[in-house]
C-alpha cells in the first residue's frame, strides 16, 4: 500500500464528520489543516496563524478541550466549536478543532423592507432567500421583500433543519420544495411551491443530497 501523506489520512478521518462540521488541525503556532464545509467556512488556510481568543488558542493554552461559542470578531463569522489539544511524549504538539454553524440566537422571523416600512416574516412562511443586487430578496408563496444583509449571514441564522444553502445565490426552506428534479451536469432544479424553479449547483448537489436523504 502507497504511503499516506498527513494531508490525505486527514481528510479520509474528515469524511467521518457531518458536512455541516469544518476540522481545522493546527501545532502550536499555526493551522497545518483546514477542511471547510458548506455550511461554515472561517476562510483559514494553511501556514495562519492560530490567533488568540479561539477556541484552539485556548485549548492550546490550557492543555484542556475547550466547548464554546465565538463571535464575529476574530473570524467575521460567529460560530461553535470543541478544540481537543493532543501530546507527544508528555509535551502539547497541537490541537484538532470541530467548527459548527451558530445557532438562530432565538429569531424566528426575517424582517424585510417594504415600500411602507418593514415587515417580519415567520421563518416558516419563508420559502427562499436570492442574494441579487448586493442584497438579499425574501421569498413567500405571495410576498418579496428585501434585507439588508448578505446571504452568508442568513447561513448562519437561519434554523440549519429546514433551511438548506444549495447554491452561491440561494438559500430554500425544504418544507417548501415540492418537487425535484434531475438537472444537467449532476445537479438538480427544485421546483417551489410559490411557482418558483430553484438550481442546485454541482458544489452542492452531494450536500443538498445528503442532507436530504436522496
Amino acid at each position: 500500500m502507497q504511503s499516506l501523506t498527513l494531508g490525505s489520512l486527514l481528510d479520509v478521518v474528515g469524511e467521518l464528520f457531518s458536512d455541516e462540521i469544518s476540522i481545522a488541525v493546527s501545532n502550536t503556532n499555526e493551522y497545518v489543516y483546514y477542511r471547510p464545509s458548506k455550511r461554515i467556512d472561517l476562510k483559514i488556510r494553511r501556514g495562519d496563524a492560530v490567533k488568540e481568543g479561539t477556541i484552539a488558542y485556548k485549548a492550546l493554552e490550557t492543555n484542556q478541550k475547550v466547548s464554546e461559542f465565538i463571535d464575529r470578531d476574530i473570524f467575521g463569522v460567529p460560530y461553535h466549536g470543541e478544540a481537543v489539544p493532543f501530546e507527544y511524549d508528555g509535551k502539547v504538539e497541537g490541537c484538532v478543532t470541530a467548527i459548527y454553524p451558530a445557532l438562530t440566537e432565538g429569531k424566528s422571523v426575517v424582517t424585510v423592507k417594504t415600500p411602507d416600512g418593514w415587515k417580519p416574516i415567520p421563518f416558516n412562511n419563508v420559502s427562499y432567500l436570492e442574494a441579487k443586487d448586493r442584497k438579499t430578496h425574501v421569498y413567500t408563496n405571495g410576498f418579496i421583500g428585501v434585507n439588508k444583509k448578505a446571504l452568508q449571514d442568513f447561513e448562519y441564522t437561519l434554523p440549519r433543519k429546514t433551511f438548506i444553502r444549495c447554491h452561491r445565490s440561494f438559500i430554500v426552506n425544504v418544507n417548501h420544495i415540492r418537487d425535484i428534479f434531475p438537472d444537467t451536469h449532476s445537479t438538480f432544479l427544485l421546483s417551489m411551491n410559490n411557482g418558483a424553479n430553484i438550481p442546485v449547483s454541482q458544489s452542492y448537489s452531494s450536500y443538498f443530497r445528503k442532507l436530504l436523504g436522496f
